[in-house]
């Protein structure tokens, strides 16, 4: 059975690495992560691939949560037949909902860093949101966040590093939680019908 994986660029590597950790054949689709920054260009481009990839797949499945797009990636699950990972955000798919809701609740202005996140930061943060012309703009963009949290996938010293560089860049302390990536994993598993074990 052939199966294709429509994935936001800031999950894909991860799900290329469980497919080759899983043994996996798949085909995996990335979408240009930046447009988080632009949520309603989101559903347009999955669309595309879902209308590219099923004609010559068995199966298509959405490698996103919601991600800002109020259901329109659900309304194109319903449309098309296929189903996307749970929760609101990627948050959500690596920590869980109950876990970030309750950090969420812990310290209210909780900005959320994954490691993709990490690794671009300057790009996907700083030059998209024009802070890197108008630092100016930092206090208005983050006056009301109190922390970063680092969800970590894969923690190392560079990445470490990254992270603390880029809570300094938006003026925040950094608190860092390991959470890997065994609920993508899961997620991404039941998804395509895979054996968890």
């Amino acid at each position: 059975m052939s199966v294709a994986v429509i994935a936001c660029g800031a999950l894909a590597a991860h799900v290329h690495e469980i497919a080759d950790r899983r043994n996996l054949t798949l085909r995996i689709e990335p979408i240009n992560p930046l447009l988080h920054n632009r949520p309603e260009g989101i559903a347009p481009e999955v669309e595309k691939m879902i209308l590219e990839l099923q004609p010559t797949h068995d199966q298509v499945a959405i490698a996103y949560a919601d991600c800002g797009t109020y259901g329109a990636i659900d309304a194109l699950c319903d449309k098309y037949q296929v189903s996307r990972l749970s929760g609101d955000h990627c948050y959500d798919v690596f920590a869980t909902a109950e876990k970030m809701k309750a950090e969420f609740e812990a310290v209210p202005g909780t900005y959320v860093f994954t490691d993709y996140l990490v690794k671009t930061f300057r790009r996907s943060v700083m030059t998209e949101m024009g802070l890197d012309r108008y630092p100016e703009l930092r206090d208005d963009y983050f006056h009301s966040y109190k922390r970063v949290l680092w969800l970590a996938q894969h923690q190392t010293p560079e990445l470490e590093a990254a992270a603390k560089d880029a809570a300094e860049l938006i003026g925040l302390p950094l608190e860092i939680i390991q959470v890997g990536d065994k609920h993508l994993e899961e997620q991404l598993l039941k998804l395509i019908g895979a054996p968890s074990e």
